[in-house]
């Protein structure tokens, strides 16, 4: 039997989450910022530079993948297991290598890009085991790290982008109603995070019937577990006065929206009251901060004067916001947009930023627990668009 390193296997129908235009823009940009810097073929191996320029998600489960993009053409390279998906599920062509032999990987890659060329790579993601077979197989000329300038290139959005995202955080309120819903003396943390989970993949579902349904979560915290921003979901039952965070997450096709509450069970503290109010203010300032123009760091040490002035600055945990769009809680990040002292990114029209500040107040002095807010903003020419729609504060969260 003839045992090939790699092949093509296409069958079925494309079904992308783009239009194809979209993905040619982003190809375009791409080539032009290689032909710039002199890279003859960009190697992305990171789940979110795949599904960026090509759409397709891939589940590696200790396979490698990648999307290589020359001057004239754009590949995906997926393992056998994964049968004909990728490409139905990806723009350009795709070529599936095999595990006769080891590195077929490398060398299908090789088969497009060739050898002896200067080699664009994702310096942030390519582990150093596979950066030495890169360099054995492929044999550039030399390499470059390119994880930056496509950073730079997800950081703004196209119109197709800010209307998935829109309906994402619209999905991430339905989830949102559906935990409030939930909610009530006695009832597992668990039980109510799969309610906010199973109502928004219907959403999606019903909303997006072509996409592939995967990847949404929800971290619902109780009590001390609300202390970490991501602690994971417990069997915890809610009691009465227990402080809860809601965090619902939709994915559609890679793109992660996101809402996060402050709640109460049945009543709040005075003390409590008095925390939770302070970082909504916290919130509403630093959304109305989010401009054009704007600087994150400058803003950061805003909301930290802010909080200061409180005595309150010493129980913040982490940065005040990040970017959104291909990204996840296991992949990928576009980490110069971000609310932080060390961030010197100027905010500009089509990026899509939240403002979440978060106030961890250790167990044993009142109002103890961990509050956040968290709502996603699209920097436009006037401001910003605010697309979360769920309410925040006591008013609306004090439930159960």
């Amino acid at each position: 039997m003839d045992r090939p390193q790699h092949y093509r296997f296409h069958q079925g129908d494309r079904i992308l989450p783009f239009a194809d235009s979209e993905y040619e823009a982003r190809l375009t940009k791409l080539r032009a910022d290689m032909a710039a810097a002199g890279v003859d073929a960009c190697v992305f191996t990171s789940m979110h530079n795949v599904a960026y320029y090509s759409g397709f998600l891939y589940c590696s489960f200790g396979r490698p993948y990648a999307c290589v993009v020359t001057p004239s053409e754009s590949v995906t390279f997926s393992a056998g297991i994964d049968a004909a998906q990728p490409w139905r599920r990806g723009y350009g062509d795709n070529i599936t290598y095999t595990d006769w032999q080891r590195n077929n990987y490398w060398r299908a890659i090789e088969s497009v890009t060739g050898s002896g060329k200067v080699i664009g790579f994702e310096g942030d993601h390519l582990s150093i085991a596979q950066k030495a077979l890169l360099d054995e197989f492929l044999k550039p000329s030399a390499t470059k790290d390119v994880a930056p300038t496509t950073m730079r290139q997800r950081m703004h959005k196209s119109a197709a982008e800010l209307d998935l995202i829109r309906a994402g955080a619209n999905v991430a309120d339905v989830g949102g109603y559906a935990i409030k819903d939930a909610i009530k003396e006695g009832v597992r943390e668990i039980d109510v995070a799969m309610a906010g989970r199973d109502a928004m993949e219907l959403e999606i579902a019903k909303r997006f019937p072509d996409s592939e349904i995967r990847d949404s979560w929800v971290w619902f915290q109780s009590g001390i577990n609300t202390d970490g921003a991501h602690n994971p979901v417990t069997t915890r039952k809610l009691e009465r006065g227990d402080i809860l965070s809601l965090n619902t997450f939709p994915m559609i096709s890679g793109y992660y929206t996101a809402l996060e509450r402050t709640m109460f069970v049945g009543e709040v503290d005075d003390a409590s009251r008095h925390i939770w109010e302070a970082n909504v203010a916290a919130h509403e300032y630093g959304m109305s901060l989010l401009v054009p123009g704007a600087k994150c760091s400058d803003i950061t040490h805003k909301i930290n004067d802010f909080f200061a002035e409180r005595q309150l600055l010493q129980y913040r945990t982490f940065g005040y916001g990040h970017s959104f769009g291909v990204l996840s809680h296991y992949y990928g990040r576009e980490a110069g947009l971000e609310l932080r002292e060390d961030i010197d990114t100027v905010l500009e029209p089509g990026m899509v930023i939240s403002m979440e500040p978060m106030l961890t107040i250790p167990e044993g002095q009142p109002g103890a627990g961990g509050y956040r807010e968290h709502d996603i903003l699209i920097i436009n020419e006037n401001g910003n668009e605010n697309i979360t729609g769920y309410p925040y504060g006591p008013d609306f969260n004090v439930v159960g």
